[in-house]
């Protein structure tokens, strides 16, 4: 089975990048702007800045576990 995603679209960059700072790595590789954006969701974020969601929300969780 398996296991439920730590972070989600409906989380805040700068939420997800306090709880879990590995995090910053890769919203910076997916070019998202997490200092002057950060106050928006995830979801919003990517939309706005042209990353793809799904990979994104992959890779921010594999960071999270480290």
């Amino acid at each position: 089975m398996k296991e439920e995603a730590k972070i989600t679209k409906y989380q805040i960059v700068n939420d997800v990048i306090k709880e879990y700072p590995n995090t910053i790595g890769v919203f910076s590789r997916f070019n998202i702007d997490s200092c002057c954006g950060g106050a928006a969701t995830i979801e919003e974020a990517a939309l706005r800045d042209g990353a793809p969601l799904d990979e994104l929300l992959e890779e921010l969780n594999k960071a999270a576990e480290e």
